[in-house]
């Protein structure tokens, strides 16, 4: 009975438990571009996003002759003024 009952607990967690999907999108570039693969004839096609580029010309050229767009990276901070530049204080 308790055999029984483990195995049933550790089947439920195997099914609750799910793959956590990796974060799509780089913060740290404003461009990314979207790539889409073909399935074949086995079917397994998907995309992806490649976000390494810090402009849309860039990624553009990048993307020439491929199945692929860029977009404006919607996790990049656009409105996120530049640190302030640190002061020294002469000394006299």
């Amino acid at each position: 009975m308790r055999l029984s009952l483990l195995t049933l607990t550790a089947i439920a967690t195997l099914f609750v438990a799910a793959d956590a999907g990796a974060q799509t999108y780089d913060p740290r570039y404003p461009v990314c571009m979207h790539v889409y693969t073909p399935g074949g004839f086995t079917g397994g096609g998907g995309d992806y996003f490649d976000c390494s580029f810090t402009s849309l010309p860039q990624c553009r050229a990048t993307a020439s002759g491929r199945a692929a767009s860029c977009d404006l990276n919607p996790y990049y901070a656009f409105d996120q003024p530049p640190a302030p530049a640190k002061r020294h204080k002469k000394v006299h």
